[in-house]
């Protein structure tokens, strides 16, 4: 009997540890919201004068305001959205074409694997932030530009990785017996092989969210994203460096709200990582 009533006990008790570990989801879902919420979240409108210049964190204006007059918080919770939207964009374009094409190298083998994999291979040894760059910079300063660039040379490595858990699949004993029993190859690939991929490719997609947000800030530190006055995080901090030390508040804030999407990026990566090592 006592060991019956222990039972629902200890499933709730599993049930909240591992609801628990995901604990990390619910910012990463918060930042989210306000990248698509921003233009009705700030309470000013982040391209025009709301008070003094160089007026220091106060009631009116919480994170205080710029050379101008502007809101800083405004400006932030804008330049959240230009920041966190385009990296899930490149993200997600990153991990489809390296899908697609991992995909086909794993599954069909053969020649078409030796092309595909030498293709992965040559735009993985290319220095690719360089590249990059170049690229933005022949394209024209802007975020869309900046998300070809980056998911130009962003997809490789989600090649590699969907290839070799599609050939570690193929090699199971049910995808054998699948394969015995005339599954078609399109079938045995949707079912079978590309499922298995699935779990790594969502933990590594996770984990790339705060490098490719650290590169997006790099991108427009250096002049290649959106003009000004667009309130890009990495730009806002470049161009209110002179002014550290007599307003520390306009570099510092900026670059603040870099490392929380950062951090927060890769906690929620590490929870979701432990999550499906528990399943």
């Amino acid at each position: 009997m006592a060991a019956t009533d222990t039972a629902p006990a200890m499933g709730r008790m599993g049930r909240w540890y591992r609801a628990r570990a995901l604990w990390p989801l619910a910012p990463l879902l918060l930042i989210t919201l306000v990248g698509l919420g921003a233009p009705w979240l700030t309470p000013y409108d982040a391209y025009l004068r709301s008070g003094h210049a160089y007026q220091p964190p106060d009631w009116d204006h919480l994170l205080g305001t710029d050379e101008i007059g502007r809101d800083m918080l405004s400006r932030i919770i804008m330049g959240v959205r230009l920041t966190w939207l385009p990296a899930l964009g490149i993200i997600a374009i990153g991990a489809g074409a390296g899908s697609l094409v991992g995909g086909a190298s794993g599954a069909i083998g053969g020649r078409t694997d030796l092309v595909l994999q030498r293709v992965t291979e040559l735009f993985q040894v290319l220095p690719s932030s360089i590249l990059a760059m170049a690229v933005t910079a022949t394209l024209g300063p802007g975020a869309v530009h900046s998300m070809i660039a980056i998911s130009i040379f962003w997809w490789p490595w989600y090649a590699r990785l969907v290839r070799a858990e599609i050939r570690a699949c193929a090699q199971s004993s049910h995808v054998e017996a699948a394969r015995l029993a005339g599954v078609r190859p399109v079938r045995l690939f949707v079912r079978y092989l590309f499922p298995a991929a699935i779990p790594t490719l969502i933990v590594t997609a996770t984990l790339d969210v705060a490098i490719v947000i650290l590169t997006l800030s790099m991108f427009s530190f250096i002049g290649l994203g959106l003009p000004a006055p667009a309130p890009e995080l990495g730009a806002m901090s470049a161009r209110a460096l002179q002014n550290l030390i007599d307003f520390w508040w306009l570099p510092v804030m900026p670059a603040a709200a870099i490392f929380i999407l950062a951090f927060t990026a890769n906690l929620a990566g590490d929870a979701v990582r432990r999550r499906l090592d528990a399943v």
